[in-house]
Protein backbone atom coordinates (compact mmCIF):
# COMPACT_ATOMS: atom_id res chain seq x y z
CA UNK A 1 0.00 0.00 0.00
CA UNK A 2 2.25 2.64 -1.24
CA UNK A 3 0.88 6.13 -0.99
CA UNK A 4 2.15 9.30 -2.68
CA UNK A 5 5.94 8.95 -2.64
CA UNK A 6 5.90 5.56 -0.93
CA UNK A 7 6.48 2.09 -2.40
CA UNK A 8 3.62 0.31 -4.13
CA UNK A 9 4.42 -2.98 -2.57
CA UNK A 10 2.55 -4.59 0.25
CA UNK A 11 3.83 -7.45 2.34
CA UNK A 12 3.76 -8.68 5.91
CA UNK A 13 5.86 -6.17 7.80
CA UNK A 14 7.84 -6.47 10.99
CA UNK A 15 9.74 -3.73 12.73
CA UNK A 16 9.28 -1.46 15.68
CA UNK A 17 5.58 -2.19 16.20
CA UNK A 18 5.90 -5.96 16.51
CA UNK A 19 4.63 -6.20 20.09
CA UNK A 20 1.58 -4.10 19.26
CA UNK A 21 0.87 -6.20 16.21
CA UNK A 22 0.47 -9.45 18.13
CA UNK A 23 -2.23 -7.85 20.23
CA UNK A 24 -4.22 -6.25 17.44
CA UNK A 25 -4.30 -9.35 15.24
CA UNK A 26 -6.11 -11.18 17.99
CA UNK A 27 -9.08 -8.76 18.09
CA UNK A 28 -12.14 -9.74 16.11
CA UNK A 29 -13.77 -6.30 16.15
CA UNK A 30 -17.22 -7.81 16.28
CA UNK A 31 -18.43 -5.25 18.80
CA UNK A 32 -17.84 -2.40 16.37
CA UNK A 33 -19.45 -3.71 13.22
CA UNK A 34 -21.65 -0.89 12.01
CA UNK A 35 -24.07 -0.06 9.25
CA UNK A 36 -22.35 1.01 6.06
CA UNK A 37 -24.97 3.72 5.68
CA UNK A 38 -24.59 5.47 9.00
CA UNK A 39 -25.13 9.19 9.35
CA UNK A 40 -22.58 11.40 7.62
CA UNK A 41 -22.09 14.16 10.17
CA UNK A 42 -18.56 15.38 9.38
CA UNK A 43 -18.06 15.34 5.63
CA UNK A 44 -15.76 18.35 5.41
CA UNK A 45 -12.19 17.56 6.37
CA UNK A 46 -10.92 19.49 9.34
CA UNK A 47 -14.18 20.17 11.16
CA UNK A 48 -13.28 17.74 13.94
CA UNK A 49 -9.57 17.72 14.58
CA UNK A 50 -8.15 15.03 16.81
CA UNK A 51 -5.40 15.46 19.39
CA UNK A 52 -2.55 12.96 19.55
CA UNK A 53 -4.02 11.63 22.79
CA UNK A 54 -7.43 11.11 21.19
CA UNK A 55 -5.85 9.22 18.30
CA UNK A 56 -4.11 6.74 20.61
CA UNK A 57 -5.83 3.38 20.92
CA UNK A 58 -7.04 0.49 18.79
CA UNK A 59 -9.46 1.33 15.99
CA UNK A 60 -11.52 -1.17 14.00
CA UNK A 61 -13.14 -0.67 10.62
CA UNK A 62 -16.84 0.15 11.01
CA UNK A 63 -17.96 1.49 7.62
CA UNK A 64 -16.63 3.34 4.55
CA UNK A 65 -15.45 6.89 5.14
CA UNK A 66 -15.37 9.91 2.85
CA UNK A 67 -14.78 13.63 3.13
CA UNK A 68 -14.55 16.64 0.88
CA UNK A 69 -11.58 18.95 1.21
CA UNK A 70 -13.71 22.08 1.54
CA UNK A 71 -17.28 23.05 2.30
CA UNK A 72 -17.47 24.59 -1.18
CA UNK A 73 -16.72 21.25 -2.84
CA UNK A 74 -19.19 19.53 -0.56
CA UNK A 75 -21.90 21.98 -1.56
CA UNK A 76 -21.17 21.55 -5.26
CA UNK A 77 -21.34 17.77 -4.97
CA UNK A 78 -24.76 17.90 -3.37
CA UNK A 79 -23.91 17.95 0.32
CA UNK A 80 -24.62 15.18 2.78
CA UNK A 81 -26.74 13.26 0.27
CA UNK A 82 -23.74 12.88 -2.05
CA UNK A 83 -21.54 11.76 0.84
CA UNK A 84 -24.09 9.13 1.86
CA UNK A 85 -24.35 7.83 -1.71
CA UNK A 86 -20.57 7.58 -1.96
CA UNK A 87 -20.45 5.61 1.29
CA UNK A 88 -23.10 3.26 -0.06
CA UNK A 89 -21.08 2.60 -3.22
CA UNK A 90 -17.92 2.08 -1.22
CA UNK A 91 -19.69 -0.38 1.08
CA UNK A 92 -20.36 -2.63 -1.90
CA UNK A 93 -16.76 -2.34 -3.12
CA UNK A 94 -15.30 -3.02 0.31
CA UNK A 95 -17.58 -6.00 0.80
CA UNK A 96 -16.49 -7.49 -2.53
CA UNK A 97 -12.84 -7.48 -1.47
CA UNK A 98 -13.48 -8.62 2.08
CA UNK A 99 -12.89 -5.49 4.16
CA UNK A 100 -14.34 -6.09 7.63
CA UNK A 101 -13.90 -5.13 11.27
CA UNK A 102 -12.17 -8.45 11.91
CA UNK A 103 -9.40 -7.96 9.34
CA UNK A 104 -8.95 -4.18 9.06
CA UNK A 105 -7.77 -2.28 12.14
CA UNK A 106 -5.03 0.02 13.38
CA UNK A 107 -3.49 0.61 16.79
CA UNK A 108 -1.65 3.81 17.69
CA UNK A 109 0.26 3.72 20.98
CA UNK A 110 0.65 7.48 21.48
CA UNK A 111 4.46 7.15 21.23
CA UNK A 112 4.75 7.01 17.44
CA UNK A 113 4.45 3.25 17.10
CA UNK A 114 1.61 1.65 15.16
CA UNK A 115 0.45 -1.83 14.26
CA UNK A 116 -2.46 -3.04 12.25
CA UNK A 117 -3.84 -4.98 9.35
CA UNK A 118 -5.60 -4.12 6.12
CA UNK A 119 -7.77 -6.86 4.61
CA UNK A 120 -5.82 -9.26 6.80
CA UNK A 121 -2.35 -8.08 5.70
CA UNK A 122 -0.33 -7.15 8.83
CA UNK A 123 1.52 -3.85 9.09
CA UNK A 124 3.66 -2.33 11.83
CA UNK A 125 6.13 0.51 12.19
CA UNK A 126 6.25 4.16 13.17
CA UNK A 127 3.91 7.06 12.55
CA UNK A 128 3.88 10.84 12.74
CA UNK A 129 0.71 12.83 13.27
CA UNK A 130 0.06 16.58 12.98
CA UNK A 131 -3.11 17.48 14.91
CA UNK A 132 -3.30 20.94 13.30
CA UNK A 133 -3.67 19.54 9.77
CA UNK A 134 -4.88 16.03 10.53
CA UNK A 135 -2.08 14.57 8.42
CA UNK A 136 -0.74 11.15 9.39
CA UNK A 137 2.21 9.26 7.90
CA UNK A 138 2.59 5.58 8.75
CA UNK A 139 5.90 3.97 7.81
CA UNK A 140 6.36 0.20 7.83
CA UNK A 141 9.24 -1.86 6.48
CA UNK A 142 8.16 -1.81 2.83
CA UNK A 143 5.33 0.65 2.79
CA UNK A 144 4.34 4.23 3.62
CA UNK A 145 0.75 5.36 4.11
CA UNK A 146 0.10 9.08 3.87
CA UNK A 147 -3.37 10.16 4.83
CA UNK A 148 -5.59 12.25 7.07
CA UNK A 149 -7.42 11.66 10.34
CA UNK A 150 -10.53 13.44 11.56
CA UNK A 151 -12.97 12.93 14.38
CA UNK A 152 -16.47 11.63 13.73
CA UNK A 153 -19.54 11.24 15.91
CA UNK A 154 -18.61 7.61 16.60
CA UNK A 155 -14.81 7.54 16.41
CA UNK A 156 -12.35 8.54 13.70
CA UNK A 157 -12.11 8.60 9.93
CA UNK A 158 -8.82 7.49 8.32
CA UNK A 159 -8.86 8.96 4.83
CA UNK A 160 -6.68 9.09 1.73
CA UNK A 161 -6.75 10.82 -1.64
CA UNK A 162 -9.09 8.74 -3.82
CA UNK A 163 -6.49 7.68 -6.39
CA UNK A 164 -4.04 6.68 -3.67
CA UNK A 165 -6.60 4.52 -1.91
CA UNK A 166 -7.37 2.86 -5.24
CA UNK A 167 -3.70 1.96 -5.79
CA UNK A 168 -3.40 0.58 -2.29
CA UNK A 169 -6.50 -1.56 -2.34
CA UNK A 170 -5.80 -2.88 -5.83
CA UNK A 171 -2.41 -4.06 -4.60
CA UNK A 172 -3.91 -5.78 -1.57
CA UNK A 173 -6.76 -7.25 -3.62
CA UNK A 174 -4.32 -8.73 -6.14
CA UNK A 175 -2.50 -10.49 -3.31
CA UNK A 176 -5.69 -12.22 -2.25
CA UNK A 177 -6.98 -12.96 -5.75
CA UNK A 178 -9.85 -10.48 -5.63
CA UNK A 179 -10.96 -8.43 -8.62
CA UNK A 180 -10.15 -4.82 -9.41
CA UNK A 181 -11.49 -1.83 -7.55
CA UNK A 182 -12.31 0.39 -10.50
CA UNK A 183 -15.36 1.80 -8.71
CA UNK A 184 -13.08 3.71 -6.35
CA UNK A 185 -11.30 5.24 -9.32
CA UNK A 186 -14.59 6.32 -10.85
CA UNK A 187 -15.70 7.95 -7.61
CA UNK A 188 -12.46 9.90 -7.28
CA UNK A 189 -12.81 11.13 -10.88
CA UNK A 190 -16.40 12.23 -10.43
CA UNK A 191 -15.79 14.14 -7.21
CA UNK A 192 -12.65 16.24 -7.35
CA UNK A 193 -11.34 16.96 -3.88
CA UNK A 194 -12.78 13.78 -2.41
CA UNK A 195 -10.93 11.72 0.18
CA UNK A 196 -11.90 8.13 0.81
CA UNK A 197 -11.10 5.56 3.44
CA UNK A 198 -12.47 4.08 6.63
CA UNK A 199 -14.67 5.18 9.50
CA UNK A 200 -13.27 3.40 12.55
CA UNK A 201 -14.39 2.74 16.11
CA UNK A 202 -12.77 1.41 19.26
Amino acid sequence: MAFAAGCIMLASCGGAGGNLLSGILGGDGTSVAGSALGGVLTSVLGLDKLSAQQLAGTWYYAQPGCAFTSDNLLAKAGGEVAASEIKSKLASVYSSVGVSSSNTAFQFDGSNQFAGKLMGVPLSGTYTYDPSSGQINMKATLITLKGYVQGTSTGIALLFEGSKLLSIMQTVASMSGNGTLSAIGELSKNYSGLRLGFDMRK
